[in-house]
C-alpha cells in the first residue's frame, strides 16, 4: 500500500471514528425516547396537556385509603389522613390521640387531622363521600381517551424529560433513574397504568419549568413501590395499594382503594 492509500485510510478511519464518538454524545440519541413536543389539550387554561383530575372532596386529605394506613416512625406527614370503611384500629404507627367522642384524632406526626370511620359525624359520612370522590376520579383518569403517547420506552421511563401529556402503559413501568416533567404551571400530566408503578431507590421524579404536583396524576391498576429515599411528585391513585420504604418522600397525595404503607417518611400535600 502506498503512502496516498494510507493517507486516505487513515482519514476514512478518523472520520468514521469521529462520527461514532458524535453519536453516542448526542443528546438526539436513539436510546434517549424523550418526547419532544407536549400533548394535545389545554390543561389547565392556556396550559398543555389533558384537562386535570377532579379529585372532589378526596382532595382534603394527603393520604386517603379504604383498609388500612400503617407507618413505621417516624413519618412527618403535613395534610390530612382518612380511612374508610376501615376502623381507626387499622391507622397504626402515629400514637392518635382522640378526645371522647371527637370527629378526628391528632398526632405529633401529623400537621393536621386524622379521621376514621367509626370516629363521631360528620366524619363517617364525609369520608365515604370522600372515598366516593377518589374511586370516581381513579376512573376518570382510566377513562380518558387517545394518549399522547403509548407504551413510552416499554414503561422504562428513568432518564426520561416528559412534556405534558397523556401517557398510556398496558404493564408496569418502571423509574430506575430520575425521570423530568418539564412544563408550566398551567400544564398536566396523566400517566395510565395498568400494572404497577416501581421507582427504585434513590430515584426522582422532578418538576422543572414551574410543573407543579397538583396536576401530575398517576393512576396505576397495580402496587405503586416507593423506593428507599426516592422521590415522588403528584397525585398518586392506585386500585391496589401504596407503600413507601424507608426514608422515601412525596409531594402530593396518596389515594389507595386499599392500603397506604409508610417507613418515616415525608409526604407534602400539595
Amino acid at each position: 500500500m502506498n503512502r496516498f492509500m494510507q493517507a486516505s485510510t487513515l482519514v476514512l478511519l478518523t472520520v468514521l471514528l469521529a462520527g461514532v464518538v458524535a453519536g453516542c454524545s448526542s443528546s438526539t440519541s436513539p436510546l434517549d425516547q424523550s418526547p419532544t413536543s407536549p400533548g394535545a389539550g389545554t390543561g389547565t387554561g392556556t396550559g398543555h396537556g389533558p384537562a386535570p383530575v377532579a379529585l372532589g372532596t378526596a382532595g382534603s386529605y394527603v393520604m386517603l385509603s379504604k383498609s388500612a394506613t400503617s407507618n413505621v416512625p417516624t413519618s412527618v406527614i403535613t395534610g390530612n389522613i382518612g380511612l374508610s370503611p376501615a376502623a381507626a384500629s387499622f391507622i397504626t404507627g402515629f400514637s392518635l390521640t382522640l378526645p371522647v367522642g371527637g370527629a378526628f384524632s391528632t398526632s405529633a406526626q401529623v400537621t393536621g387531622n386524622i379521621y376514621a370511620s367509626d370516629y363521631a359525624v360528620p366524619t363517617p359520612t364525609n369520608l365515604t363521600t370522600a372515598i366516593g370522590d377518589m374511586q370516581t376520579a381513579y376512573v376518570d383518569a382510566a377513562g380518558r381517551t387517545t394518549p399522547d403517547h403509548t407504551e413510552l420506552a416499554s414503561g422504562h421511563i428513568g432518564g426520561l424529560t416528559l412534556p405534558p401529556g397523556l401517557y398510556k402503559w398496558s404493564n408496569t413501568v418502571t423509574i430506575p433513574t430520575s425521570v423530568t416533567l418539564n412544563g408550566g404551571p398551567n400544564d398536566v400530566w396523566i400517566f395510565q397504568i395498568a400494572g404497577g408503578v416501581t421507582q427504585s431507590s434513590g430515584a426522582r421524579v422532578v418538576l422543572t419549568g414551574g410543573a407543579l404536583a397538583q396536576n401530575v396524576f398517576w393512576q396505576v391498576a397495580g402496587i405503586v413501590s416507593i423506593g428507599t429515599t426516592a422521590h415522588m411528585e403528584g397525585e398518586v391513585m392506585s386500585q391496589t395499594a401504596i407503600t413507601l420504604n424507608t426514608g422515601a418522600s412525596v409531594n402530593g397525595r396518596l389515594l389507595a382503594q386499599t392500603a397506604v404503607t409508610l417507613a418515616g417518611n415525608t409526604i407534602v400535600e400539595q
